[in-house]
């Protein structure tokens, strides 16, 4: 049974990987479950952790809950993990951090950058096992299935790291992955992203781009690659923030199959190359049309032509733990919500410091749509700033669609308070902007003429800022009533 196995980890400063991440939670109530029953990784898994933990925006019924261990998947005998990163407060205490404080502590791991390190076969746990052709990734790996609609198997949580074949420099990012036979992988890149820029370098010259596939990762790792352009320009590797966050380097392995590097720390590593020229429809074993629930809270829709990650080698640790995300929903927005929230610190940090006391990336938005901007008026001449900070937020990160602006006396992590601010601080006619026809993100349902007639083409958006911000000189008339404070511990409560 994994959950006995697992290593006692008094803080958070001593996590280096999975299995750490897991003994550290285990020792929090309330933050790791597991279950031996047995469960299939085809919809049934995904449909359990939903109930468990994986959160909004996944249809209800719902919830936000522990991370979970699901000892026994039918056919195989890899245990699987859902769901580390599926709370917002798991994450800041994987980090050694506090919900409101993650932001700034990645915007000073960004600062601070601490190289990689590339270390021997024999000091890398991911290559214990090593496993080469032929073999099956269907049947060797637990990679789940949402709901009767998806493509196919998909690997939500594969960090794929490759180099640029003209300059050397190194770029990690998460893509879904699909699983299309034997040894081949489907590749989804949203339009821009860096390790696509390689693969259309290679292909371009006649050439694969060598890759490596790690799973099972230490939770900085995950989240300091989800940083997004401009804030981690080309040639600005991710994990160096990751390495920031831990005050340790990150560990390199050379692949043993091909001219790249993993993870070595990782449970699992698929190495191989994205061959030139070769394309597959992404619903090829399914023929459903769709590809899996994406963040958006719908189901993705299944691209017509993907590249093609052929699989030349799989190595592993001995006793592999699969790690997984479902949904997406919560683990999705702690992903790339809270770099997404650093990205945006930084901008409006440099150009009004002081102002913003706090950024949410709501849930609602996946992450990447919706953002809460707390701002904090010094004077009189602070009138008007709050909007200067929202538009800095759009060129921050453009996939960005709504920002609502509230005060520092407004909890940006409820709803309830921030829709109270909507509700009493907020005139639609005065405190909307609408900035049309720009582009956004291209998963969002809404973005296309046939739902509104003033986007011109799919993919363009009307991001809107609502001020729900109080005038300065109206403080007085706003000012919420004030209580004795005490300390509940005192009056012994019992229910």
């Amino acid at each position: 049974m994994l959950v006995t196995q697992l290593p006692a980890v008094d803080s958070a400063a001593e996590i280096c990987d999975l299995r750490s991440a897991l003994g550290f939670l285990k020792s929090i109530p309330g933050q790791l479950a597991w279950t031996e029953h047995p469960v299939d990784a085809r919809k049934e898994l995904a449909a359990v952790y939903k109930q468990v933990g994986a959160g909004s925006p996944l249809p209800p019924p719902v919830a936000s809950g522990p991370a979970l261990i699901f000892e026994n998947v039918k056919g195989f005998s890899m245990p699987v993990v859902a769901g580390l990163l599926a709370s917002r407060e798991r994450t800041a205490l994987l980090l050694g951090s506090s919900a409101a404080s993650l932001p700034f502590d990645l915007l000073n791991a960004l600062h601070h950058p601490l190289p990689p390190i590339t270390v021997s076969r024999a000091g890398a746990p991911c290559q214990q096992i090593v496993l080469r052709p032929p073999f099956d990734l269907r049947t060797l790996l637990p990679a789940i299935t949402h709901t009767s609609r998806d493509a196919g198997p998909y690997i939500t949580l594969g960090l794929l790291r490759a180099e640029d074949p003209q300059t050397g420099e190194a770029d990690v990012t998460i893509h879904r992955l699909c699983l299309q036979a034997a040894d081949r992988l489907s590749i989804y890149f949203v339009p821009g992203r860096h390790i696509d820029q390689f693969r259309a370098k290679a292909e371009a010259a006649g050439r694969a781009l060598p890759v490596s596939v790690s799973i099972g990762l230490d939770p900085a790792i995950y989240v300091a690659a989800c940083f997004e352009p401009p804030t981690t320009p080309l040639g600005l590797d991710e994990l160096t923030v990751a390495g920031a966050l831990r005050r340790r380097p990150v560990e390199l392995v050379d692949c043993v199959s091909v001219p790249a590097k993993a993870i070595a720390r990782a449970e699992i590593v698929l190495e191989g190359e994205i061959l030139p020229g070769e394309r597959v429809r992404e619903d090829a074993p399914s023929g459903s049309g769709c590809a899996m629930p994406e963040f958006p809270g719908y189901m993705g829709v299944a691209q017509p032509e993907l590249p093609v990650l052929r699989v030349t080698a799989v190595t592993h640790r001995r006793n592999p733990i699969f790690q997984t995300l479902v949904g997406p929903a919560l683990e999705h927005t702690n992903l790339t919500g809270i770099p997404t929230e650093a990205s945006i610190l930084r901008l409006v940090e440099d150009t009004m410091p002081g102002r913003l006391t706090g950024i949410y990336c709501h849930p609602a938005g996946g992450g990447k749509y919706l953002a809460i901007l707390q701002f904090r008026k010094l004077s009189a001449s602070d009138e008007g700033r709050p909007r200067q900070a929202a538009l800095a937020a759009f060129a921050a990160f453009p996939e960005l669609k709504h920002v609502i602006l509230v005060d520092d006396d407004v909890n940006i992590f409820d709803t309830d308070d921030v829709l109270w601010a909507m509700t009493t601080r907020y005139q639609g006619d005065a405190g909307t902007v609408f900035i049309p026809g720009v582009r956004c993100h291209p998963l969002d349902p809404s973005q296309s003429p046939e739902f509104s007639p003033f986007l011109r083409a799919p993919g363009l958006s009307c991001k809107t800022i609502f001020d729900c911000t109080v005038p300065y000189g109206m403080r007085d008339r706003f000012r919420r009533p004030e209580f004795m404070p005490v300390d509940l511990a005192e009056y012994e409560i019992q229910s």
